[in-house]
């Protein structure tokens, strides 16, 4: 059989991805060895001006990130938490960018509309989602939330804090024990507001209304800010809400707190009970928030963004306006936020499950 030297195999190779290849005539070995190595020579030269054109590309695309403004999606009313929050980051966020990153309140659906608006934006990073509970949940207690979780990659957490249980002072229950032992006797008498089906405010309600072993029906508006006038008025009876919103009117007597969501009592709000110490041992509801972009931003767009909003969130000012609403800075990679909020997701699901929520 006759062997074909390795300099003829080499150019074949060559010529079949698309080396040119024509001008070597293989008269001797010595020949084609020769034009073999110079043509290799060649071929790896231009592989390396290529790859590193494309990562010089990239490097620059991530260096030059951003040119123009930068938009922060907020799906909920003006004065609550997160929307204080995220005014605070984004202030911190565009002095390390170069670039105004402003903030753009947009409510309604139970947040499903500043949601959905995010999925369909371009992928490309100028266009950012706070991202709370809400996120991971709507999809477990909703039949048509409209997206999923991985439509989104995570930039990074902000924050987390927990949430009062509040209602007029004015109503006939002084306390929780007798909150409870009126709703009881009065089933589906007396009404719970939230942000709506999904939202943070809704499950911290429903949460509170299984473990107590009572029903109220349920009122949703856009938000807690927009739910506070009735809630004040006495029209619904409590509504569990954030320290910055809730807290002064608490302090002022305008409205009376029943119990904090977390295991322990608020620093802002110490002579106020958690709800774990007046009867109800398992109960513990936590809001955390973050910042995410569509799914399919580059990578290296993402990481920009995930350096600005942690030089944010590690900044005084930001950590001190944090506590000042009754929340703690929360710092978490973009992979580790995104794996969190997988992990909410799926243990909702299972809570929804145990409670015998049915999506609406």
């Amino acid at each position: 059989m006759k062997q074909i030297s390795t300099s003829v195999v080499l150019l074949r190779l060559m010529a079949a991805n698309g080396v040119e290849t024509d001008s070597v005539s293989p008269r001797s070995e010595k020949r084609e060895t020769y034009a073999a190595m110079n043509l290799l020579l060649k071929y790896l030269v231009c592989c390396l001006v290529v790859a590193a054109s494309a990562i010089a590309g990239v490097a620059m695309a991530a260096v030059s990130f951003p040119t123009k403004p930068i938009r922060i999606v907020v799906y909920v009313s003006p004065g609550s938490v997160l929307d204080v929050s995220a005014r605070v980051v984004a202030e911190k966020m565009g002095e390390h960018l170069g670039q105004p990153v402003v903030v753009e309140n947009m409510g309604g659906g139970s947040g499903l509309v500043g949601i959905r608006s995010i999925k369909n934006a371009p992928a490309d990073g100028y266009t950012l989602l706070t991202a709370t509970n809400t996120l991971a949940q709507a999809p477990v207690l909703n039949a048509d939330p409209g997206y999923e979780l991985k439509d989104f990659t995570a930039i990074g957490s902000m924050s987390r804090y927990p949430l009062v249980m509040v209602g007029s002072p004015d109503q006939a229950s002084k306390n929780l024990s007798e909150f409870i032992a009126r709703a009881k006797a009065n089933p589906d008498g007396m009404s719970f507001a939230s942000g709506g089906l999904g939202t943070s405010t809704f499950l911290a309600a429903s949460m509170f209304l299984h473990q107590a072993g009572i029903k109220m029906l349920h009122v949703p508006y856009k938000g807690t800010a927009a739910a506070m006038p009735d809630v004040l008025g006495g029209r619904v009876n409590m509504v569990f809400d954030g320290e910055s919103s809730a807290g002064p009117q608490i302090r002022q007597g305008k409205l009376r707190a029943f119990g904090i969501s977390s295991l322990n009592r608020s620093k802002g709000l110490p002579d106020v009970p958690t709800l774990a110490e007046q009867g109800l041992p398992n109960y513990s509801f936590i809001v955390y928030s973050g910042l995410v972009v569509r799914a399919g931003t580059p990578k290296e767009v993402v990481q920009r963004l995930s350096e600005a909003l942690k030089v944010a969130v590690s900044s005084e000012a930001v950590r001190e306006r944090l506590r000042k609403d009754g929340a703690e800075a929360w710092l978490l990679s973009p992979e580790a936020f995104d794996e969190f909020m997988r992990q909410d997701s799926q243990r909702i699901a299972k809570l929804a499950t145990e409670m015998g929520m049915q999506k609406q």
